[in-house]
């Protein structure tokens, strides 16, 4: 193994903890104000991928064009969804939430098989996005690129809207206590849409990055992701949103690894090993590696 293998590795891990990132945003928003754990939200990163596929050959619209349109699909699902499956039961056991999520998860897989079978189907970007191009003496497809920089420019504008509008304002009075936010006049309902919607569309927006990265998808394409994000947004601290992004990267950095200088007869392992970094960070620290201490909040 020499150094260009293992920095090859290790881009390789960042782009793929780029969109576990993604993904894993959207979860520990949604756990932080309403502590819901939406299993669902990985399906979105399938509806995302199947939209891209849609206005891309169907429609034929350009990437630029698609890109914002798949942000926008996502979006407008985390609406339906929050609006259609918990917003009337908000209120109720957690564990109630729980259990509509993967409700709702399997209807959506199931709505998949329906309209487009279970079929997996070819994702192609436009020629230009699969070419390589000579970066600091790697070859590197121009998608890799794209998807190293479009998620932290996604997750930054994300941080704008949290830490510097009055959404973010309402969407952290929130999280802190809902009721209390309530009687100083936050919109609690709207809040929350607003929460399901900004975490869908990087949900969606990831959708895209995965089919154009692995080049095949199917409706059942989004349960890995979901639960890999899920993993992710737990190790980093679940209601963190720099701690989704941290759990991310370490998630992909560590799978890419793991395979990548092990001997191949251990990367049928790989999501075992996963698992298993999951634990061993929760045993070292319980509230994940940026997450707060729950007593503290109360």
């Amino acid at each position: 193994m020499d150094g260009a293998y293992l920095a090859q590795q290790i881009l390789n891990g960042l782009i793929l903890g780029s969109m576990y990132a993604l993904v894993a945003v959207g979860f520990s928003m949604i756990y932080g104000i309403i502590n819901l754990i939406n299993f669902a939200h990985g399906d979105i990163v399938m509806i995302g991928a199947f939209s891209t596929l849609a206005l891309l050959a169907v429609l034929g619209l350009p990437l630029w064009v698609v890109a914002p349109g798949v942000v926008a699909v996502g979006a407008l699902c985390g609406l339906v969804i929050e609006r259609a499956a918990f917003r009337p039961m908000r209120g109720a056991p957690q564990v109630t939430g729980f259990i509509a999520s993967l409700g709702v998860s399997i209807m959506i897989q199931n709505l998949g098989i329906l309209t487009v079978t279970a079929q997996p189907r070819n994702f192609a970007f436009p020629h230009y996005m699969l070419e390589a191009v000579p970066v600091f003496g790697f070859e590197i497809q121009v998608v890799n690129i794209c998807i190293m920089l479009a998620a932290p420019l996604l997750v930054l504008g994300l941080l704008f809207v949290v830490h510097r509008t009055r959404l973010g304002v309402a969407m952290r009075a929130t999280a802190e206590n809902l009721d209390v936010a309530r009687l100083m006049g936050v919109n609690i309902n709207r809040t929350i849409a607003a929460t399901f919607a900004l975490g869908s569309a990087l949900a969606g927006a990831a959708g895209l990055m995965w089919g154009g990265k692995f080049g095949q998808i199917d409706p059942l394409m989004g349960f890995l992701p979901g639960l890999k994000a899920f993993v992710a947004a737990v190790i980093g601290g679940v209601g963190s949103i720099p701690g989704a992004i941290l759990g991310g990267y370490v998630l992909g950095l560590a799978e890419v690894l793991f395979v990548g200088l092990l001997p191949p007869v251990y990367s049928s392992y790989r999501d075992a090993f996963v698992f298993g970094l999951l634990i061993l960070i929760l045993l070292i620290t319980p509230n994940g590696i940026l997450g707060k201490n729950t007593e503290e909040r109360a």
